[in-house]
């Protein structure tokens, strides 16, 4: 930092103490009031509301209705003009105008709001009316200090400029961001419609545990815990997947469950430890029917996220109306990439030079399948900018997924992918014990051999599967992302309500 920014800071540090420090002073003559805080106001309208039902009604219409409402919110704007004030308040629904009479609410409290700050939290009750200008507003016939500010607001035109306090410090964002308000309100939206979508399914939703005594369900280094009366330690659920299709061991044949998951891994504009996600399994289903639900969900959120089909993401139109592209990994690498040959793609010594040209590492997986989704991962995977199901996985890489009865080495196992990024993973469910046993048994080498992400074996699974898990299909979908997708938010924290960050 330059001399000159920490003397600006320092500056801004000393206005916010002096701010502050006078809105303390007016809290104590309040206190001394004895009407500070009070909890006995009760509002009947929300401003949202109002304007949906009465903006575009007529000046002489409304007034002749003389409706009376109580309105409560967090003051925005305020004009004082000696004998008449206005002020704008918002509350969850949106903002309303007040227009306050010194002659209407007494000498006494219009001086009081005189004195009152922006961001401090108003209840207001008067007649809806509209003013010259066509603005609807709430003409005050009496109006009460609900809980002070002590600090700040940002400045109108300035806002919440600092990303990394946006995050912090969301409950300011959410104050002065529309942009941010409507992206949590949408976020809400979209996992409502996810859960009626599913119940419109027949699924059953469900909770699992989320302190594991086996990490399980993906490939993913997890977070360790310990608990001390049980004196062992467990896992934060890295997913749900093993204890869902325990459930449909037992009967329950269609559960879903929108949880939290975690894992111990990096920070970025596509990650955060703590994450949601829905994931589903259906018996008697294949891979077929999980990606025609993954795509019928999606299509459900934008409807209600965006009212259309086709959406908006950093400039770029991403269609969600046609059927999803399908490629296998090969057939999406020798599309994307023309210049690849069959040979060099079948070729380990080249793919391992390729995939360290292209800067990635190389898989932990030892086979040719993993080398070539390695190497999708580098060179293509970024470039599926509409919707695409790359299908087909090779078996060393999806250890709970069903093998392909006619494509030796390979799985029914879908990733889609949109904008560059996957959404959303799926497979027929591997429902062999025997099988999975000797799966398990291979990612336990693996972890052995330093690959910390590497499934543990979990015999109870093993169990339940011997007591037969029917032919099942199964699918999880990254909430956060499809949040991000949705409103064209380029970063995973614009759309997580308190991301984690490095402490202050």
């Amino acid at each position: 930092m330059s001399d000159n920014q920490h003397n600006d800071s320092t500056i801004e540090v000393q206005d916010e103490n002096k701010i502050i420090a006078g809105r303390r002073e007016k809290l104590n003559e309040i206190r001394a009031k004895g009407v500070a805080f009070p909890n006995d106001f009760r509002r009947d309208s929300f401003a949202g509301d109002l304007q949906a039902q009465y903006g575009e009604m007529d000046k002489e219409t409304l007034e002749n209705q003389n409706i009376s409402v109580k309105i409560a919110g967090r003051m925005l704007l305020k004009r004082v003009m000696g004998k008449a004030s206005f002020a704008t308040v918002s509350d969850m629904s949106g903002k309303i105008q007040l227009y306050i009479q010194r002659d209407k609410i007494g000498e006494d409290i219009y001086n009081d709001f005189k004195h009152w700050d922006l961001g401090d939290i108003l209840g207001a009750e008067g007649v809806l009316f509209k003013t010259n200008h066509g603005e609807l507003s709430v003409k005050v016939s009496a109006i009460r200090l609900l809980s002070k500010s002590l600090r700040p607001l940002p400045e109108k035109y300035a806002g919440l400029a600092d990303q990394e306090q946006k995050y912090r410090q969301r409950y300011v964002d959410l104050i002065v961001n529309q942009e941010s308000r409507d992206i949590f309100i949408k976020r809400s939206h979209i996992i409502r419609t996810i859960r009626e979508f599913m119940v419109g399914e027949r699924y059953l939703e469900v909770e699992t545990p989320m302190m594991h005594p086996i990490p399980g369900g993906a490939t993913a280094k997890p977070f360790v815990t310990h608990h001390n009366a049980l004196d062992i330690d467990l896992y934060l659920r890295i997913a749900p997947e093993l204890y869902l299709k325990r459930l449909v061991v037992g009967g329950l044949e269609r559960v879903f469950e929108i949880n939290r998951s975690f894992r111990n891994e990096g920070i970025s504009t596509r990650h955060n430890p703590e994450f949601t996600m829905i994931e589903f399994y259906e018996a008697f289903a294949d891979y077929n029917r999980m990606m025609q639900m993954t795509e019928d969900i999606i299509r459900a959120c934008a409807k209600v996220a965006c009212g259309t089909l086709t959406v908006e993401y950093d400039g770029k139109a991403v269609d969600l109306s046609k059927p999803f592209d399908r490629f296998t990994i090969l057939q999406a690498v020798k599309h994307y990439n023309p210049h690849y040959s069959d040979e060099q793609l079948n070729d380990e010594n080249w793919l391992k030079t390729e995939i360290k040209k292209l800067g990635e590492p190389l898989p932990p997986a030892q086979g040719l399948g993993a080398l070539q989704l390695a190497l999708f991962e580098g060179s293509t995977e970024k470039k599926l900018w509409q919707p695409t199901f790359i299908i087909d996985y090779p078996i060393e890489v999806s250890p709970l997924a069903r093998a392909s009865d006619t494509k030796q080495g390979l799985t029914e196992r879908y990733e889609l992918f949109v904008v560059g990024r996957e959404l959303a993973n799926g497979y027929s469910e591997l429902n062999d014990p025997e099988d999975q046993a000797a799966r398990f048994k291979a990612q336990v080498a693996q972890k052995d051999a330093g690959d910390d992400e590497a499934m543990h074996y979990d015999a109870d699974y093993i169990r339940a599967m011997e007591y037969g898990l029917p032919p099942t299909g199964g699918c999880g979908i990254g909430i956060d992302r499809l949040v991000m997708l949705l409103t064209n938010a380029q970063t995973i924290r614009d759309v997580i309500l308190f991301p984690q960050m490095r402490p202050e």
